[in-house]
């Protein structure tokens, strides 16, 4: 005749870590839906003037930005209230525009070098002065591709 033997308490059942990959994955698809990954901290006030015929950048071309305007609150007390030239993350000079072409051009795959295109991103408030030495400036660097960005509206706001 068979003996039972009566099991022994074993404690705690182990804790079912099955639904744990799908919580990770859930997390992860989350945190990249929600973030926002951006270029380029600004430090200067650019409020773009007003254009009613506006027309939109094609994506599949490589676009290098320029930004000009005067030091924002945070910056103005190290640089002056002077229009100044913003390449990437960090202010710079007329002179340094030229390097700044040439680095975004080695970054480029060699078929897409010949489109690539400067977008000047100027405050309306700026001097048109520092416009004209940068575009000189570019062509030194045979940038001859320039577009203005601009806000959609009407144009006559411009004038405030």
């Amino acid at each position: 005749m068979a003996k039972f033997n009566k099991k022994k308490d074993g404690g705690l059942p182990p804790v079912n870590t099955a639904a744990l990959p799908d919580i990770v994955f859930m997390l992860l698809f989350f945190f990249m839906v929600a973030t926002v990954m951006r270029e380029n901290t600004l430090k200067i006030a650019n409020i773009l003037p007003l254009a009613n015929q506006v027309e939109k950048l094609d994506k599949k071309n490589p676009i290098s930005y320029i930004y000009i305007g005067k030091p924002s609150d945070n910056y103005a007390s190290k640089f002056g209230t002077e229009a100044r030239i913003q390449l990437n993350d960090d202010f710079a000079d007329v002179s340094e525009i030229v390097p700044f072409i040439n680095q975004e051009r080695a970054a480029l795959r060699e078929e897409l070098v010949p489109f690539i295109t400067v977008s000047l991103k100027v405050d309306k408030k700026s001097n048109m002065g520092i416009v004209g030495d940068v575009k000189q400036e570019l062509r030194k660097a045979n940038a001859l591709k320039i577009n203005y960005t601009t806000g959609t509206g009407d144009v006559s706001a411009n004038a405030e």
